[in-house]
């Protein structure tokens, strides 16, 4: 026993956690620190404290050691906020201490009444009731008075996703959150997919001990960030007991209360939860009969109470999805609405055409956006949705000039939180819909898996952002956008400009289907020469143009506007016809020097000729009568809508493929090969669209790659960079090539996003995100990789 020092291996430093509350090493930099100091936890039976050191004695009983508080001290990193202030052991390595909730963070003045800062209850006669960070005697205030006002049963809901310790001071526990020093008066937040905010707060518990032992009993925290006066402030931590974590906090009560239950749900701060996080508030649903649609309606509804820190953003969600529960409960149209003088007419109108287009498809849209807009009404004491989105849109459309903040573009600030905001609210319609259809069949299936059969919410909610659609086209003569050359983006790699006057001609073997880059139109005149002639005769033509961007011909070259940092990048724009004739009138009307970026140059130019894509073909029909032109905008590099696909040639037998990775090169992907055993005839399926995409090969150089071999060329390049650019584009392909089978089987759609929502843990298990999830967030990738706002945001 009286042994420093073992044969055992030296402690093991900064494990990561895993799935029971262990972090994975590649977790995002908020939570990547989150591990913890782990001294043979794998061998260890128990640790004796003595005045010397603590004793270890291992599992098989043969060995035992002291750790001396030197070798903890050397582990642990110390800071201080600034110079004139003591330096003292940093949680994590990164953070301090600081105190959760300042008084000027209570609006409603109700921490010393009703113990917990700006507690209400929602407007009507619900039980629903929200609340922003209480301390340990708070809480017991609050559920003392629920209890007075007659709630037999009460839910609690702690929305917070960022870990929250409570340190024992003046006979209270009070809320204690770690920060960084950049800014101490921002939580940590996107934690992970999979943290554990529990088990965090275990992590930090054992670390604030450890401090506390090598300081004589004492730790420093922080209560006033705001002047620093007398801070860091000394708290003692002697044992376990002083320091309680969230769990124990609120879990206790259900000793005393038999009927009350507590339930950690972890919403973001901005946005709309994820899908896995309205599938967790389903299962309280599912698991808690008195809110269940069979439940005895001679029983009083359960009290619904909501927290998070200040008690306004997530509390205030957390009550609509409440507010929208009850009135499936009570039948909402008997409910009474807010109360009478607030008129409903003076409400913000949403207009936004993601909405309008929404509540269209959904059944009975109209009715379940309107519960929406009432639930809203109910909980918009401290916030209300709908007139965040025009506040910040007001905002955004009020600023002049684009300025920088904290290197920052302003105008991205307040569009990404005008989207934030519009997103929330569009999911709340899209979750009330699925109440509607859920609620009477017991919740047969999750959130998750019926937004998998409703797939055409995510193509909408990709296409949030239609900013676009209002930008002036004066940007261009003001210099915002430059013109870009089509001989820029699109070299002629099958050299066909000099016979066929267009970049990259060519025609699938044995059909009469074409390809090329975009014609002016004089190439468009040649095209049309070279298809009717004596050797094709081909009396009828079908053009189909699938650019998704702006187009015009000038001076009898073909032209892309851009942004002048941004060159590479398209800007796509769906309806293009209005914006293409707007942008030709401010080209030739303005008569003004454009910048332009040419093959190997950039210039100044002025046009005196200008036409749009339409009008090219429009020239061509009087000498052509069996020609017909249609615009079919395709997404660059992500999967078409279902509606513009349908119809494959016959296949022929498989060859067989003696090279490297050989499955691979056929396409035999594993959530391929899942979707193909899934759909009718899935083989025969698979077969048409590798028959497509071999015919349309053979007309391309090597320095082309059909689908299949874009896929696992992207999948080799990512193993050996896991960049997110990388990430979004491998997923964007998978998306194309499972979604290109799923077209020809309509009816087994809801299989396939199932499929695809497995895609990050078969084959490809470092891509733990879902196709599915980047379709709906495509629009905040746009607005953080792509182009700044312009014009009106609809």
């Amino acid at each position: 026993m009286g042994t420093t020092a073992s044969a055992a291996p030296q402690p093991t430093l900064h494990e990561s956690f895993h799935g029971n509350g262990m972090m994975d090493s590649r977790r995002s930099t908020s939570s990547a620190s989150f591990q913890t100091l782990n001294i043979h936890s794998n061998k260890a039976k128990s640790i004796i404290t003595n005045k010397v050191a603590p004793v270890v004695i291992t599992y098989n009983c043969r060995q035992e050691f002291q750790i001396h508080d030197d070798v903890l001290r050397t582990n642990y990193k110390v800071g201080r906020i600034s110079d004139n202030m003591p330096e003292h052991h940093l949680v994590q390595g990164s953070y301090f201490m600081v105190q959760d909730v300042f008084s000027k963070a209570d609006v409603l003045s109700t921490s010393g009444s009703y113990g917990a800062p700006n507690f209400r209850q929602s407007k009507g006669s619900f039980p629903l009731y929200g609340m922003g960070q209480p301390s340990l005697s708070g809480f017991k205030q609050v559920l003392h008075r629920l209890q007075g006002q007659g709630h037999q049963e009460v839910i609690f809901f702690c929305l917070r996703e960022e870990p929250v310790v409570f340190l024992r001071l003046e006979g209270d526990f009070l809320p204690y959150t770690p920060r960084r020093k950049e800014n101490l008066h921002e939580n940590l937040h996107d934690l992970g997919r999979d943290a554990c905010s529990e088990n965090l707060e275990l992590t930090i518990r054992k670390e604030l001990q450890d401090f506390a032992k090598l300081n004589d009993n004492v730790f420093y925290v922080y209560n006033d960030i705001e002047h620093f006066k007398g801070e860091p402030q000394k708290i003692s931590i002697s044992c376990e007991e002083d320091i309680h974590v969230t769990e124990e906090v609120y879990k206790r009560p259900r000793f005393t209360l038999p009927t009350y239950r507590y339930y950690r749900l972890p919403l973001p701060t901005d946005g709309a939860p994820l899908e896995d996080q309205f599938d967790a508030f389903v299962n309280v649903l599912r698991e808690n009969p008195s809110l269940s649609s069979s439940r005895d309606a001679s029983r009083p509804l359960p009290a619904l109470l909501f927290s998070c820190q200040v008690g306004v953003g997530r509390t205030n969600l957390g009550m609509i999805l409440g507010s929208l529960v009850m009135m499936h409960l009570t039948r909402a149209a008997q409910e009474p609405t807010a109360p009478a003088e607030e008129d409903a007419t003076d409400k913000p109108k949403m207009q936004f055409q993601v909405i309008q287009t929404l509540i269209r498809k959904l059944p009975k849209g109209q009715e379940v956006m309107e519960e929406v807009d009432r639930a809203i009404d109910l909980c918009s004491e401290m916030h209300d949705i709908r007139e965040a989105i025009y506040e910040n849109k007001q905002k955004l459309e009020g600023i002049g000039e684009d300025y920088q903040i904290q290197g920052s573009s302003t105008k991205d600030y307040f569009l990404h939180r005008t989207l934030q905001s519009l997103e929330r609210y569009f999911y709340l319609i899209v979750f009330n819909a699925y109440l509607h259809e859920q609620y009477p069949l017991a919740f047969a299936c999750s959130f998750s898996q019926w937004l998998c059969s409703h797939a055409w919410m995510y193509r909408l909610l990709s296409c949030m952002n239609q900013s676009e659609l209002r930008a002036p086209a004066d940007l261009l003569t003001k210099g915002a956008r430059v013109l870009v050359a089509d001989e820029y983006l699109a070299p002629d790699v099958l050299s066909t400009i000099k016979q066929m006057k267009v970049a990259n001609f060519r025609r699938v073997p044995k059909m009469s289907i074409y390809g090329m880059a975009q014609p002016t139109s004089e190439a468009t005149g040649a095209v049309l020469e070279y298809l009717t002639d004596e050797k094709r005769k081909h009396s009828s033509v079908l053009w189909v143009n699938l650019q998704d961007e702006l187009v015009l011909e000038a001076n009898g070259q073909i032209f892309c506007p851009r942004e002048p940092t941004r060159v590479d990048q398209h800007i796509c724009v769906l309806s293009s016809q209005t914006l293409e004739t707007a942008l030709k009138e401010e080209v030739v009307g303005s008569q003004k020097w454009i910048e332009v970026t040419l093959e190997q140059e950039k210039q100044m130019k002025m046009f005196k000729s200008c036409l749009t894509v339409q009008e090219i073909f429009n020239q061509h029909k009087s000498s052509h009568q069996g020609l017909q032109y249609r615009r079919i905008p395709f997404p660059e590099c992500s999967s078409p809508t279902e509606e513009v696909k349908c119809g494959f040639p016959e296949s022929c037998e498989d060859e067989i493929v003696s090279v490297p990775d050989a499955k691979y090169t056929k396409g035999e992907f594993e959530v391929v090969m899942k979707l193909v055993r899934l759909l009718p005839d899935g083989h025969r399926m698979k077969r048409q669209v590798d028959l497509a995409l071999d015919s349309v090969s053979e007309t391309m150089t090597p320095l082309h790659y059909h689908l299949r071999e874009i896929i696992i060329c992207s999948y080799r390049q990512v193993e050996g960079a896991l960049s997110s650019h990388a990430l979004i584009d491998l997923l964007n392909e998978l998306s194309l090539n499972c979604v290109s089978v799923f077209c020809v089987q309509v009816a087994a759609r809801a299989g396939v996003y199932e499929l695809l929502n497995q895609l990050g843990f078969s084959e490809f298990e470092d891509l733990r995100d879902s196709t599915l999830c980047h379709l709906r967030h495509r629009w905040q990738q746009q607005n953080r990789h792509g182009l700044p706002f312009r014009g009106e945001f609809i």
